[in-house]
């Protein structure tokens, strides 16, 4: 095989593995993230084991960490 058309069966392959993990993940979260709800930073860090980290732009806004908390993991509505 040529490196031409090792090319191009290796470029072929690529785009068909984009496009089933495409059409699987848009099956799977049909387009929205899945809903995480989290109590609090303590209840994070004990169902992931990680511990929370506000980003760089939470901390130039000096938001607390509850406040850069809530703004990624928002509070389970009420059912």
């Amino acid at each position: 095989m040529s490196d031409e058309e090792e090319k191009d069966l290796m470029t072929l392959l690529n785009e068909l593995m984009d496009e089933v993990f495409k059409d699987q993940m848009d099956d799977h979260f049909e387009g929205k993230k899945p809903e995480i709800f989290y109590e609090n930073i303590e209840d994070y860090t004990f169902k992931t084991g990680k511990r929370f980290r506000m980003n760089k732009d939470q901390k130039e806004r000096n938001l607390s960490r509850d406040e850069a908390f809530r703004e990624l993991f928002p509070e389970k509505p009420n059912d």
